[in-house]
């Protein structure tokens, strides 16, 4: 009794391990078959360390696929590294294929470097074969033209197209296309803003373009400029005029406000004088009512006699008469003038 359970125990655990090898045998069969028969061999122990390493076998598969058939010496780790490092895979070996068939050195270190720094590697082979144009600016952003002020004052509404090829040697650190945009506008901008004036630049757009191609924008870039072109000058607003029209109205402001200040402070002045006249007349009054005073003081003291107090009034009476009379004359005067 105990043999034959030991036996069925036995049987059993046998019949696990067999079916777990046919299911391994089946779930890779078809992948090691179809690298087999292409010339890219893949043993059966790594692709079950794929799936161990949750590494999708298929794309690994593929991409050596795609490489020997290309004559691209990959080897099978060199693919794992990289895909479980989050790199794209596909795109790499793709990338090598295009370089390969264009004569372009780059080597699998470089290529998944350049994967692994958030570089499009393909998109980069690709426009190292074929450069492509970028606007400037870019029309995306919401800026249709590149506008700049000549000397003479007038504005001029520029668009340029840049062709440009990706320089693989520089692709890992140098700056993107924006960088290339700004530049390209930058160099619009001073070439236009030193022309004397703007007829020249319609003239003669081609020296906006030689000007900013001398100034070697693309150091630092991942990209080499190969020409700029100017797509359209439109002339714009008469930047010149309306600057003096605004200085102008400035000025005149400035004045205005400066004859506002003269004018209260000629007021305040005013003011003050009356209030100083006022006051003058006040000490007058104040000083005649202290002369009854001394009248009466020389009454008691007899330095001032009756008779003299009479001469003294006669003479003051003569004095309003007289200044009454001048002012009459003084009115009649002035109204027959």
């Amino acid at each position: 009794m105990p043999t034959s359970i030991i036996m069925w125990g036995a049987a059993i655990f046998l019949g696990v391990i067999a079916l777990i090898f046919f299911a391994i045998f089946v779930k890779f069969i078809g992948l090691w078959i179809r690298a087999f028969a292409s010339g890219a061999h893949v043993s059966v122990p790594s692709l079950l360390g794929m799936w161990l390493r949750k590494v999708n076998a298929s794309v690994i598969v593929d991409s050596r696929i795609m490489a020997v058939k290309a004559g691209l010496g990959i080897s099978t780790n060199d693919l794992e590294t990289h895909y479980l490092a989050g790199g794209n895979i596909v795109r790499v070996v793709q990338a090598l294929i295009a370089a390969n068939k264009a004569n372009i050195q780059l080597s699998f270190q470089k290529a998944t470097a350049i994967d692994l720094a958030g570089r499009d590697v393909l998109d980069a082979v690709q426009t190292s074969v074929k450069p492509k144009v970028i606007d400037c600016p870019d029309p995306t952003k919401g800026t249709p033209t590149v506008a700049a002020v000549a000397m003479d004052g007038i504005e001029l509404k520029t668009k340029a197209r840049v062709t440009v090829r990706t320089n693989i040697n520089t692709l890992i650190g140098g700056a993107t296309e924006e960088t290339i945009i700004a530049r390209v506008g930058e160099g619009i901008v001073t070439t236009i803003g030193s022309a004397e004036s703007h007829k020249k630049v319609l003239e003669n757009p081609d020296s906006i373009s030689k000007v900013v191609l001398a100034r070697g924008l693309d150091a630092g870039t991942a990209f080499e400029i190969l020409s700029i072109d100017i797509a359209d000058v439109d002339v714009g607003q008469n930047i010149g005029a309306q600057l003096q029209t605004m200085q102008a109205e400035a000025d005149k402001n400035i004045a205005q406000a400066r004859a506002e200040e003269r004018r209260a402070m000629a007021q305040a002045r005013e003011q003050e004088m009356r209030a100083q006249v006022v006051e003058m007349r006040a000490r007058v009054v104040q000083a005649e009512a202290e002369v009854p005073k001394a009248i009466a003081e020389a009454f008691r003291t007899g330095n001032l006699g009756i008779m003299d107090y009479y001469r003294m009034r006669n003479i003051m009476a003569d004095t309003d008469m007289r200044q009454s009379i001048s002012g009459m004359e003084g009115k009649k005067d002035d109204k027959q003038t």
